[in-house]
């Protein structure tokens, strides 16, 4: 036996017990692995239940998922197997899919549900000594193996890929050996006799009652309302902290017991906590809390913010200002404070003035206005602007800041972009047009405090999970009251989707995408219909309105990159060179023979073909936008198709142009290029070299070079 809260596995369910204490192991250490394990316990456990039950009926697809979804399997235990199930399956599903690793307390809530699935398991099939049906799972009981670092998304998603092969391996090998040491008809004789024992075990498992096993998870969800109160700094050590006692309440006796009151350094309430008993939707402790908010409310005149959770969903409800709203945790005394504080002195924001020095265009206003109105008389929380390239989307959002900053209804902004050149073009954009923000880049000042944090979104992920040395985090689901998605599009709300839903705060993305091109998903994530932002100015009206210039396209027609290239057609020195050209392997790792030709729409994924590239860069330099009275190339970006095209493109620049600069006229900026944000800063000034950029995939969105006069695609 071990000391696995699992042990009651490891004597007829060997296979789910090592996945289980695997997932129990980790909970605390490295919670996205712990998540992946207790996922695989889950597959493990239901697909023995298929194979060993037969009033199952396996379904043609064997993936978990479906398998979940049998109307035979859903009914399980009145549908409570289904719920813990569907629970972990979800878990799992996200830890190899966001990018926002997993807590520890997700990982506590999912190996209790994995405790009560196995403990169900063992206590229904278990043919020998079954357990305690009234088992119940211990949080405390965790054991903390030292600090580990957490694994990257990638490594997750191997972790989830390997284990789905071994479990593969280990089924087929169990087959092999079954077929080399027993007949069909013994191993058939041998099957039906353990459906038939597992027939027995489940009918004497019907003679316990139901009631003996607890489903409640009383003691993980408080363990877990107690943890994210103390992430909030909430020590909850003076005794009116808990079952704080009121009068008034409508029942006999008038009196009740607050599960939790959060108090302000006045001695005020500033939040009521109701904690649910048993499991079941929050919302059914919403009116006990509102009667305990009335009571303290009638007591000491400050109506206190509530709460009501089950333990594993929260809600935060302030009665006096808007509906309620699900929430990932608990506000700080701060937060709260300031909450109670903005009843009375929030401004209208309608009577807020707009900052006409930081923006003046009639779409701007009206895209602000647009945004105000839908926050406060709609009473939404997030809002979608689509706005063309060069419209000046992030003047609008920093002049939006302003407003609500003076409006008393926001004070800490997180601006999110997913580049480092973004952040440092937003951060400057606050520093001109809003200095008193004190703007902080996040990704090179990470310990500094400010109003407004500026941050790829892949740093935040880890920012998230930051806790100070007192246990408490820095920054807690209320310590933004803005989050502003830059260039909001389908791969963030795949892959970021948890840091929106972790800040209980006001959202706003930026798109130049236009309208009817948005992704319906991230429509989903503002809460918007499909094809109706908060607000919209598309290209053609920026042209009509003559802030913008229509582009004029100029073909590079070549007969390489009209026709593609035949190797019958090369010179000889250069079919010598398409010989020698490393065409990529094949499955077994062997080189590709060299093919008869490329098409035109592969040219440049696989040939860098010099006639082809001298001659596009001979056109830019003769037909392309020209400045300084005519005297040279205005601002350009090529866009290659990868480093290597980058590269060989930058080699036949300084071929055919040495005279230029010395090699500065033109340079390569890429990811893979040390220092490229000090280049795209030259690049940015309109007398300093570069002139011309050669980028992959840096500078396709949202860098802003007013003075880029030509674009070359490949």
């Amino acid at each position: 036996m071990t000391g696995s809260q699992f042990s009651f596995l490891e004597a007829e369910f060997g296979e789910q017990f090592e996945a289980a204490e695997r997932a129990e192991r980790y909970a605390l250490a490295d919670p996205g692995t712990a998540i992946i394990h207790a996922r695989r316990a889950l597959e493990s456990g239901v697909k023995w239940v298929y194979a060993h039950d037969r009033s199952l009926v396996r379904p043609y697809d064997s993936t978990l998922n479906t398998l979940l979804n049998e109307p035979a399997f859903k009914a399980l235990a009145n549908g409570r197997v289904n719920n813990v199930a569907k629970k972990i399956q979800l878990a799992g599903n996200k830890a190899v899919h966001e990018a926002k690793p997993p807590a520890k307390l997700e990982a506590v809530e999912v190996v209790s549900s994995l405790f009560h699935f196995c403990l169900w398991l063992a206590v229904t099939y278990g043919r020998d000594a079954k357990p305690d049906p009234g088992l119940t799972f211990n949080p405390h009981g965790l054991m903390d193996h030292g600090k580990a670092e957490k694994a990257s998304l990638a490594e997750r998603q191997e972790l989830e890929e390997q284990l789905g092969r071994e479990a593969e391996a280990a089924e087929l090998e169990r087959q092999r050996v079954a077929e080399l040491t027993q007949t069909v008809e013994e191993l058939e004789a041998e099957r039906q006799a353990l459906l038939a024992e597992v027939a027995a075990a489940k009918k004497a498992a019907e003679a316990i009652p139901a009631r003996a096993h607890d489903w409640s998870e009383y003691e993980t969800r408080k363990y877990k309302i107690d943890a994210l109160l103390r992430e909030a700094g909430w020590r909850l050590t003076d005794v009116r902290d808990r079952e704080f006692e009121v009068r008034g309440m409508p029942s006999p006796s008038g009196i009740g017991k607050v599960d939790y009151v959060l108090w302000g350094d006045d001695g005020l309430p500033l939040a009521v906590v109701e904690a649910k008993k048993a499991m079941g939707s929050p919302p059914e402790g919403q009116q006990q809390a509102k009667l305990y908010a009335d009571c303290l409310e009638e007591r000491f005149e400050q109506r206190p913010v509530i709460y009501y959770s089950n333990g594993y969903e929260h809600w935060l409800w302030d009665d006096t200002q808007a509906p309620p709203r699900s929430v990932q945790g608990f506000h700080t005394k701060d937060e709260l404070a300031l909450m109670v504080q903005r009843r009375g002195s929030q401004q209208p924001l309608a009577s807020v003035d707009i900052d006409q020095e930081i923006v003046g265009r009639p779409y701007q206003v009206r895209a602000i206005r647009a945004v105000t109105e839908h926050f406060e008389v709609d009473k939404q929380r997030r809002a979608l602007v689509v706005m063309a390239t060069g419209a000046g989307k992030t003047r609008t959002v920093v002049a939006l800041t302003d407003l609500l900053m003076r409006a008393n209804l926001v004070k800490r902004v997180l601006f999110l972009a997913d580049r480092q050149e973004l952040v440092k073009q937003a951060v400057n954009a606050f520093k001109t047009h809003l200095p008193d923000s004190a703007p902080v880049n996040l990704l090179t000042e990470s310990n500094v405090d400010g109003r407004v944090y500026v941050s790829t979104y892949q740093t935040m992920v880890g920012k998230i999970d930051e806790i100070r040395p007192d246990g408490t985090r820095r920054f807690g689901v209320g310590h933004f009251d803005l989050v502003i998605i830059d260039e909001a599009h389908r791969s963030v709300y795949r892959k970021y989707r948890g840091i929106f839903d972790y800040f209980d705060s006001l959202l706003v993305g930026l798109t130049a995408t236009p309208k009817d091109e948005v992704d319906k998903n991230t429509y989903g994530l503002f809460n918007l219909e499909t094809g109706v932002p908060t607000d919209a100015y598309s290209l053609e009206d920026a042209i009509a309105d003559g802030y913008l210039v229509p582009p004029r396209a100029v073909s590079a027609a070549t007969k390489f990159l009209r026709e593609g290239v035949r190797y019958n057609d090369l010179p000889e020195d250069e079919r010598g060179e398409w010989d020698d050209f490393d065409w990529g392997e094949d499955e077994d790792g062997n080189p590709l023979d060299p093919p008869d030709e490329v098409g035109a729409a592969e040219l440049n994924k696989f040939l860098f073909n010099t006639d082809t590239v001298d001659k596009v860069l001979e056109q830019l330099m003769t037909e392309g936008i020209r400045v300084a009275g005519g005297d040279r190339l205005g601002k350009t970006i090529i866009f290659a198709k990868n480093q290597r095209h980058a590269d060989f493109i930058y080699d036949r620049f300084i071929a055919n142009y040495p005279h230029l600069d010395n090699g500065n006229f033109a340079r390569v900026i890429t990811h893979s290029v040390k220092y490229s944000g000090d280049l795209i800063d030259d690049f940015k000034v309109k007398e300093k070299s570069p002139h011309i950029a050669i980028s992959v995939d840096m500078m396709d969105t949202g860098i802003d070079v007013p003075e880029c006069v030509n674009l070359v695609f490949f």
